[in-house]
């Protein structure tokens, strides 16, 4: 459908290595309910589609599109977007991290916690089905954490990167990334990620990490025909 695998990220990781976490119909794609918000649809869709989409929603479902801003057909609803970035961290230094542990389903509950108070994007019941979650705990809390997203082919996406506030300024966030981008180097891909366009706190750690832009895109909310 396109000319790079991180052109259009969803579509490339549930064809390929996570296609057992979502569905497939024609040319549009979405993620289970309970793992991840993302659909997919190519980057020109036609009116099929679209409809293909409507179906693998459900009525009046909805779903985050990644990439180019793109117009829904009449009947459908367009909500909230979000200017975003995604950086390749081809350039990134790994090495992993002594203090972090692997996050798993008795960890869940912690790590909902942790994201409804640090808000570093969507992550659901079921989100860590997606790759390995590492985090670090202070006191037996779990005060930091970051994990992967989607994996296209050769790719993998850190995600969920996030310090709770009484713990911000340590570091964590850093040792976190390119403890994560080691797991991914040693499966042999290459890391990348997504950020808001306005997060540029989060933007100047990346790329101090080694980050580079890849391109800049738009997430956006739509809902389906009811």
């Amino acid at each position: 459908m396109d000319d790079h695998p991180l052109d259009n990220p969803v579509w490339t990781s549930l064809s390929g290595a996570q296609s057992g976490l979502g569905q497939r119909r024609g040319r549009a794609a979405r993620f289970r309910e309970d793992v991840c918000p993302f659909a997919a649809l190519p980057l020109d869709p036609t009116e099929a589609d679209w409809d293909d989409l409507a179906a693998l929603a459900g009525p009046g479902g909805t779903v985050v599109l990644a990439g180019p801003p793109r117009i829904p057909p009449a009947g459908w609803t367009a909500e909230a977007s979000i200017s975003g970035v995604q950086l390749d961290g081809s350039g990134m230094a790994v090495r992993p991290e002594p203090e972090a542990v692997v996050l798993g389903e008795a960890d869940v509950p912690e790590m909902l916690d942790l994201v409804a108070r640090t808000r570093p994007g969507p992550f659901l019941q079921n989100t860590r089905l997606m790759g390995t979650y590492l985090g670090i705990r202070r006191g037996g809390a779990l005060v930091a954490m970051a994990g992967e997203r989607m994996r296209p082919p050769g790719w993998t996406e850190i995600s969920a990167v996030c310090t709770d506030t009484a713990h911000q300024g340590q570091g964590l966030a850093g040792r976190l990334v390119r403890a994560v981008g080691a797991v991914i180097r040693e499966r042999g891909d290459v890391p990348f990620l997504h950020t808001g366009a306005s997060n540029t706190t989060a933007i100047r750690l990346y790329e101090h990490l080694g980050f580079t832009l890849r391109q800049k895109l738009e997430f956006a909310g739509v809902q389906a025909p009811v």
